[in-house]
């Protein structure tokens, strides 16, 4: 079965019928008719029974679906990467990013190269950074921004800044009252901070226990941006990067942590691979974006 064949046995399976199909296909009815009866007599056996009008899979055509549904997937796939290797030619970003950046960082550069270059084509993706590390391997992304710089030996990071952390409370907590909070204040009661096991929870373990503290958070997250709600709904309070703007956030008090250790905000790329003309400008931007944000989260 050719490509086309592929893409017409596809279309009549989803859609039912030879016109839903055909506009899907944006194909002339008789055109995909003919198409699948070429198909049929290849194949030599029927796909579709017909009646009154509608298209109803034969036992073969219900077998062969699962596997035509994986192979036109690929086929798709195959044409978004040469699409977007097209358009990189004239100038496509393709870049990833663990939350924090993505609200802080990102935005700030892709404005400032949106002005400077504004036929750029611009893709951006907010994700895990266990799955920013797949996207850069799968080509989905060039480029990617996340909180570490302990990643895989494919994957190349450059430290643009480094980060330290801040507590979110209740704007009527007492701890509210503090110019900044220790790591004896959060402890004292419910904790929520990140997950075991990540580069944020470890930076802040070791912290706490070099000052002759304990950090053991209550209710465990996996990405700061989840611990607004459970401020908000006063679950206890949060030892979060400081990195995103906490301060947009209604009923939320800000302090930095007291002694802070720092954890980096790294551009990642996949070793070896050269960045393109667009992507070089993408670096530069978040470079200056970097630099010109140190004040903003010391």
């Amino acid at each position: 079965m050719r490509a086309r064949q592929l893409e017409v046995f596809t279309a009549v399976m989803r859609a039912g019928t030879v016109t839903g199909a055909a506009r899907m296909l944006n194909i002339s009815q008789p055109a995909l008719s003919q198409v699948l009866k070429h198909t049929e007599d290849e194949l030599g056996f029927l796909l579709f029974n017909r009646e009154k009008g509608r298209l109803h899979p034969t036992p073969e055509a219900l077998e062969l679906h699962p596997e035509a549904e994986r192979l036109f997937a690929g086929l798709e796939g195959l044409r978004r990467k040469t699409s977007d290797l097209k358009k990189g030619q004239a100038g496509l970003v393709r870049i990833a990013a663990s939350a924090p950046p993505s609200m802080s960082v990102l935005p700030k550069a892709l404005s400032a190269l949106r002005q400077k270059h504004p036929n750029l084509q611009l893709r951006a993706h907010v994700a895990p950074i266990a799955a920013l590390v797949t996207m850069l391997r799968a080509g989905d992304a060039t480029l990617a921004l996340a909180l570490d710089d302990q990643l895989p030996a494919d994957i190349s990071a450059e430290v643009l800044t480094e980060v330290p952390f801040c507590c979110l409370m209740a704007a009527d907590s007492e701890l509210a009252d503090k110019a900044e909070v220790g790591f004896e204040d959060v402890q004292a009661g419910t904790l929520i901070s990140y997950r075991s096991d990540t580069r944020p929870r470890n930076e802040l373990e070791q912290a706490a226990r070099a000052l002759g503290h304990r950090f053991e958070p209550n209710l465990e997250i996996d990405s700061s941006i989840s611990a607004v709600g459970f401020v908000q709904a006063g679950l206890g309070v949060a030892v979060v990067d400081a990195l995103l703007p906490w301060g947009q956030f209604a009923g939320l008090a800000v302090r930095p942590l007291s002694q802070s250790p720092y954890v980096p905000l790294s551009l990642l790329t996949l070793r070896d691979r050269p960045l393109s003309q667009a992507d070089a400008l993408m670096v530069e931007e978040l470079r200056a974006s970097c630099k010109a944000g140190k004040a903003d989260i010391a």
